[in-house]
């Protein structure tokens, strides 16, 4: 029999996609469809918006459907850490997770965006975090993921700067021989300045912060500052580019977390340079 085919979606066609709200600014889809084009295979990408508190059903829907696996985004990370059948070592740890994965209708949490981050640093500023002082600003569910990355990467030093001090104590236990909480001073000199909050999206804010430009005056030649959105001129990198800074926006972790859930849904080497070239559109100068 000959399988019906329609846009190039058949019978044997497999499926992955996104869940989140809102989901529909989304460039996954482009990155994974554009690696799996490249890698010759029947499977295809969507976004699926689902509302918080639904992610348990969208994850049995999708095993049912016999998906291969699942990106996770806001809001649900910790639903789907909740309601996995397995979790690995760093989902058990942090509590979330960013990837289901469908191994024999078994749905497993995986986490790739610390180490998605480190591989972007690796692989385009040449930087391993080994025995350098790092810091980190904010400890939300991005943070703690780079905290425990940074660790198992033998950073010598984690310094954690959140405005609740509860948080930021939470936060450096995942690295409790090397992190710590820290100041705005800690940012003087440190190698590697990350901004993981959500200050970096705005100017300023009602309560007077002003957009991570504060932070971002205290960083300058020889440090560099990473920014996790892919807007690459927030408040925090103009400022520390205007000091002299090296400055690198979130687009690459992006990209390396999302080759990393390639990995893990196919069991293949993700086509990098094609799933850059399918967001070059955002890379700005």
């Amino acid at each position: 029999m000959v399988d019906a085919v329609v846009d190039g979606i058949g019978g044997s066609t497999e499926f992955v996609g996104v869940i989140g709200d809102p989901v529909r600014h989304s460039l996954s889809p482009r990155l994974h469809n554009s690696a799996y084009r490249e890698m010759g295979l029947d499977l295809r990408y969507g976004a699926f918006r689902v509302p918080v508190g639904e992610a348990h059903g969208a994850i049995n829907g999708a095993r049912s459907l016999g998906f291969r696996g699942l990106s996770i985004t806001t809001p649900h990370k910790t639903e789907a850490a909740r309601y996995a059948d397995q979790r690995s070592n760093d989902v058990a740890l942090l509590g979330a997770a960013n990837t289901i994965v469908f191994l024999a209708s078994v749905a497993v949490a995986e986490s790739t965006d610390g180490d998605g981050l480190l591989d972007d640093l690796a692989t385009n500023e040449n930087f391993s975090p080994t025995g350098k002082r790092c810091v980190i600003l904010g400890a939300g569910g991005a943070a703690r993921s780079i905290i425990l990355a940074l660790g198992r990467a033998g950073a010598g030093e984690i310094v954690v700067i959140n405005r609740s001090e509860q948080h930021a104590t939470e936060a450096v236990a995942l690295a409790p021989k090397i992190a710590r909480v820290g100041k705005a001073e800690d940012i003087d000199g440190a190698p590697l300045v990350i901004n993981a909050t959500s200050m970096g999206l705005t100017q300023s804010t009602p309560d007077g912060h002003d957009g991570g430009l504060s932070f971002g005056r205290r960083v300058g030649p020889g440090q560099l500052a990473v920014e996790l959105s892919y807007l690459s001129r927030t408040p925090f990198l103009t400022a520390a580019v205007e000091n002299g800074a090296t400055a690198r926006n979130g687009l690459g972790m992006l990209v390396h977390q999302a080759a990393r859930q390639v990995r893990l849904f196919t069991g293949q080497e993700a086509p990098l340079s094609v799933m850059w070239e399918s967001v070059r559109q955002f890379i700005s100068d």
